[in-house]
């Protein structure tokens, strides 16, 4: 697939996804959507891609979400169904994905974030979701993801004043995993995505399915359906379900495969 607003670097199984429209901060439009919309389904769907991390081409941008010049030129706005950056609404991918956020996450950038597993943001992020102040709305999101993640009345306290939050911030209010130096976003999450590569990709996708699918419904319906979960049967049918044992009780590394 040629790509036009994105580039995708693979290092081992980790995907690099970087968001590539430097001269508008990385704002994404509907062609831009629809491209990340096919990476990250190549994403999915690759059993060697094992971890996802995504960045925005530069230092002064993750994403400023939503290209409102674009739209204001007549531009069409709209995206696949998995949603804004190809991620927003993609409830079924099962593999970690890690937001490097180097610079401004702005609306529709920070749902992008949001809706990773982890974000890892250098010391020069900013995140906010200023749609009011454009007569908007974070629907793609953020306006539901925020308040999961941080608390009620800390979320609203971001929302209903539209303010910015530096990445130090964003720590202390428990949406940021981990704060590094300008210009270190992306090595961090890949030290993080490579941490992530020593486990057995099968038990980590059975972790972040049982996460999802838990937090949905009660404690007690999540303990009682979790080993019917789709991932969870796969990896005890997997050939890593064995090998972890094994390589345990052998005193050796595990060597896995995915399946």
């Amino acid at each position: 697939m040629a790509l036009q607003f994105s580039t995708v670097t693979r290092k081992g199984p980790i995907t690099i996804v970087t968001l590539s429209r430097p001269e508008v901060y990385n704002a994404l439009h509907t062609d831009a959507h629809n491209e990340l919309h096919e990476v990250f389904n190549e994403f999915a769907n690759d059993p060697d891609q094992w971890v996802a991390v995504v960045t925005g081409a530069g230092d002064k941008a993750f994403c400023a979400g939503n290209d409102l010049k674009w739209q204001a030129a007549g531009g069409k706005r709209g995206w696949n169904t998995s949603g804004f950056a190809g991620l927003t609404a993609r409830f079924d991918c099962d593999k970690p994905i890690i937001a490097a956020v180097n610079g401004v996450a702005m609306g529709g950038g920070f749902e992008i974030a949001l809706a990773c597993d982890l974000i890892i943001a250098a010391e020069n992020a900013t995140f906010a979701l200023p749609e009011p102040r454009v007569g908007l709305a974070a629907l793609a999101g953020g306006l539901q993801r925020l308040p999961r993640q941080i608390g009620m009345k800390r979320a609203m306290g971001m929302i209903l004043t539209a303010r910015h939050v530096k990445a130090q911030e964003g720590y202390e209010l428990g949406f940021v995993n981990e704060v590094v130096p300008q210009g270190e976003a992306l090595n961090a999450a890949l030290r993080w995505a490579e941490t992530i590569c020593q486990n057995s990709p099968m038990s980590i996708r059975a972790s972040k399915q049982a996460i999802q699918k838990g937090m949905a419904v009660s404690l007690e319906q999540a303990i009682t359906e979790q080993r019917d979960y789709p991932a969870v049967k796969a990896m005890a049918a997997s050939e890593d379900y064995v090998e972890g044992p094994k390589a345990f009780s052998e005193k050796r590394k595990p060597n896995w495969k995915g399946k």
